[in-house]
């Protein structure tokens, strides 16, 4: 598994299943018992918070085509751009297992960091941010 198949689970969960309100998501996956907390880029958090707080505004960038098949890539874009503020942000985090159910555990980004600064570690574990997370989702 990697993070293009779980940006497709999640992505079909939530076309279902929509949030009552805006939200933005950073996902990661691991077949590990644990994840870098740098594996969230400081780039990423960055947008996250703004996401929450002042605002993020972004250009969603053309996909790239073939001449022949124009939407080979991908689906249509659905706007050039937007603009986000006082959303609620989400890592959102998968420790795959092979054979079992998805369990996607959303945190805030506030309480991700709030882990990072006070938990004594470079990485985190399924159980750490059980104890933190917003939700859990269970995705078939």
């Amino acid at each position: 598994m990697n993070e293009k198949a779980m940006q497709g689970f999640f992505g079909k969960f939530i076309e279902k299943n929509p949030p009552k309100e805006s939200e933005a998501c950073e996902l990661k996956i691991t077949s590990s018992i644990s994840i870098p907390f740098d594996a969230v880029k400081d780039h990423q958090v960055k947008a996250l918070l703004e996401v929450e707080s002042t605002g993020l505004y972004h250009r969603i960038t053309d996909q790239p085509w073939i001449e022949d098949r124009p939407h080979a890539f991908t689906k249509p874009k659905p706007f050039d751009c937007f603009f986000m503020r006082n959303n609620k942000a989400f890592v959102v985090v998968w420790f795959y297992k092979a054979r079992q159910k998805k369990k996607f555990i959303k945190i805030r980004i506030n309480d991700f960091l709030k882990l990072k600064a006070t938990c004594g570690r470079k990485s985190f574990t399924e159980p750490m941010v059980l104890e933190i997370a917003s939700e859990v989702l269970n995705i078939s």
